[in-house]
């Protein structure tokens, strides 16, 4: 069977970090896949905040998500402060690539959690369409 292999851009753009709660506790004693995704999408949107954007307002438009793509290396416990690079990848007329690297640090060794990648999409959420990246965003992404 042939596994998942994300290749992480080196360039950063941010990094954050989200808590492990009890509620992503699942019944293995450990984070559970459902809540990879949830700490993704907090560290996305704790990303945007950076600039004064929301998943609902970037220039006027939002984002969809289009595709999420995630390898699991590591389990994550409560108790975990998971630290979360961000980095982007190719970028389109009106999508781009955002990658993310989750690390938690455990007796003084950073442990990699997991990789992962969402393809995100521009989208016009009053017309319904998708639409242009904008520039200000586009610029953002390059780094």
């Amino acid at each position: 069977m042939a596994r998942v292999k994300i290749e992480i851009p080196e360039k950063v753009l941010a990094s954050v970090c989200v808590p492990v709660r009890i509620s992503d506790i699942n019944y293995g004693n450990h984070v559970g896949n459902d809540a990879f995704v949830s700490i993704i999408h907090e560290a996305r949107i704790q990303w945007l905040q950076l600039y004064g954007y929301t998943e609902l307002q970037i220039e006027g438009f939002g984002l969809i998500m289009s595709d999420l793509c995630i390898e699991f290396k590591n389990e994550s416990f409560y108790g975990d402060v998971i630290d979360i690079k961000l980095g982007a990848g190719e970028i389109s007329r009106v999508g781009f690539e955002l990658y993310y690297r989750l690390f938690a640090k455990r007796d003084h060794e950073t442990i990699l959690l997991a990789n992962a990648k969402t393809g995100m999409v521009c989208y016009d959420y009053v017309a319904k369409k998708v639409a242009v990246i904008p520039d200000r965003l586009k610029v953002i992404l390059q780094g």
